[in-house]
C-alpha cells in the first residue's frame, strides 16, 4: 500500500517566553486537525518539543499535496488566534507569509514528508529539535549511515553496507547535491563540516527507498531577519534493510555542539529529552526528542518516548555540563556564533558600527598630540 508520511511543525506561541506550547494551544491543533481530516487522513499524532507544534499525518495524496498542507497552515492559523488571545510569547511566530499559496514550505513551518511502499512491519522514527538549525542533525546522521564505530549495522546489514545516497542542500542556494556513498564520502563530509550551510535533506538506499527526509528552511532566509531558530523535523525510516531503530536512537547519545540556544547566537550541546518537554530556562538548552511508530495500512501505533527511558538521563546531564562549560566562557567565540551565522546580526553590526567609529590609524593612537604650555 502507497502511504506518505507527512509531519508538520511550527511555533505559533509558548508560554512566558520559548518554554512550551499552552495545553489549550496544543488541543486546539487537535480538535481542529480530527474535524478537518475526515477525507484526508488515515491517521494522525499532535505533541510538540520545547514550543514548537508538531503534526504527523498518514494519507494516500503524496508529497506535497496542497490539501494535507493546508490542512496543517490552517491549524496553525486557528491556533495562533488562540495564542493571541492567551497572550502567548511568538504568537503566529513561525507562519511567515499572510496567506496560504499551496504548499507551507517556504512559508516557516518545518516539513519532512516521505511517499513509501508500505512494508508489513512499518517503523520509522520522528526526531524533532527546538532551539537549534537543520544542520544540527548532520553529526548523528552521518553516525547512522557512514561511521561504522557508530552503527556496527553498516557492516553487517548488506543493502547498508552496499551505500546510501545522501542529498545535500546548500542553503544559501536552495540547490541539491546528490551525494553517493561510498564514492563520495570524502565530498559528503566536507560539506558536513559547516552544518549552517549544507545541511541533509534525504537519505535513499541502494535501492532508491526514501529512507530520511528532513526540514532544511531557514527561518532568516525567508523572513529577512530573525524570527526564531529553525528547529528541524525529520522522520527516519528504520529496521530491516535500514538502520535498526536503536542505532538511529544511540546516533544521539553523544551530546554534540550545535548552532542555538538563547537569541540563537550561541554553540551548545543538543540534549535528548523526553516526549512533550519543555523547552529550558537555563540558557535554553538545544533539545530533540523521539517519537517512534509503528504503521499498518497507514493507521499509527504509538508515539514510544525513545529517550525516554532511565538511561537518556546519563546522556541528559553530559548535555548539561558540556553546556554549561561552554556557557562559562561568557560571549567570547566559540561559546557564541561567529558574527555571520549570529540570529541577532542587527544588533551586533550596531556594536561594531559604532566600535568603527573609535577606530584610528596606529600612528595617530602612538602619537597623541602635546599638550600646549
Amino acid at each position: 500500500m502507497q502511504i506518505t508520511l507527512s509531519a508538520i511543525k511550527a511555533d505559533i506561541g509558548a508560554i512566558g517566553g520559548h518554554t512550551r506550547p499552552s495545553d489549550e494551544l496544543v488541543d486546539l491543533v487537535n480538535k481542529f486537525v480530527q474535524k478537518k481530516s475526515k477525507e484526508l487522513l488515515i491517521d494522525y499524532y499532535i505533541g510538540y518539543t520545547g514550543d514548537d507544534i508538531h503534526i504527523i499525518m498518514t494519507h494516500k495524496l503524496g508529497k506535497d499535496n496542497e490539501k494535507i498542507h493546508k490542512l496543517a497552515w490552517d491549524a496553525f492559523t486557528e491556533g495562533t488566534k488562540l495564542a493571541k488571545k492567551q497572550g502567548l510569547y511568538g504568537a503566529g511566530q513561525d507562519l511567515l507569509k499572510d496567506s496560504f499559496s499551496g504548499n507551507v514550505k517556504g512559508m516557516g513551518p518545518g516539513v519532512a514528508e516521505i511517499e513509501m511502499e508500505e512494508r508489513p512491519s512499518e517503523v520509522f522514527c520522528i526526531v524533532a529539535a527546538d532551539k537549534t538549525e537543520p544542520g544540527a542533525f548532520n553529526f548523528p546522521f552521518w553516525r547512522v549511515f557512514v561511521d561504522a564505530g557508530s552503527n556496527t549495522g553498516l557492516l553487517i546489514n548488506e543493502k547498508l553496507a552496499a551505500g546510501v545516497t545522501f542529498n545535500v542542500m546548500d542553503v544559501m542556494s536552495g540547490k541539491i547535491a546528490r551525494l553517493k556513498l561510498w564514492n563520495d564520502k570524502p565530498e559528503l563530509e566536507a560539506a558536513l563540516m559547516y552544518p549552517g550551510r549544507y545541511v541533509i535533506h534525504s537519505v535513499y538506499s541502494s535501492e532508491n527507498d526514501h529512507i530520511l527526509s528532513a526540514s532544511t528552511d531557514r527561518l532568516h532566509n525567508i523572513a529577512g531577519t530573525y524570527v526564531g531558530k529553525d528547529d528541524p523535523i525529520a522522520i527516519v525510516r528504520t529496521q530491516k534493510n535500514f538502520p535498526a531503530t536503536e542505532e538511529v536512537g544511540s546516533a544521539f547519545n553523544n551530546p554534540h555542539y550545535v548552532a542555538g540556544n538563547t537569541r540563537g547566537s550561541h554553540h551548545m550541546p543538543l540534549m535528548p529529552v523526553k516526549l512533550n518537554s519543555s523547552a529550558s530556562i537555563n540558557y535554553s538548552i538545544p533539545i530533540v526528542s523521539c517519537l517512534v511508530f509503528s504503521m499498518h495500512e497507514g493507521k499509527l501505533t504509538g508515539p514510544h518516548d525513545g529517550f525516554g527511558t532511565v538511561d537518556w538521563d546519563l546522556q541528559r546531564m553530559w548535555a548539561a555540563e558540556r553546556a554549561m562549560i561552554m556557557r562559562n566562557q561568557g560571549f567570547i567565540h566559540p561559546a557564541t556564533l561567529i558574527p555571520e551565522e549570529l540570529e541577532y546580526n542587527k544588533g551586533y553590526e550596531a556594536r561594531l558600527a559604532k566600535l568603527n567609529e573609535k577606530f584610528q590609524d596606529k600612528d595617530r593612537i602612538n602619537s597623541p598630540k602635546k599638550k600646549k604650555n
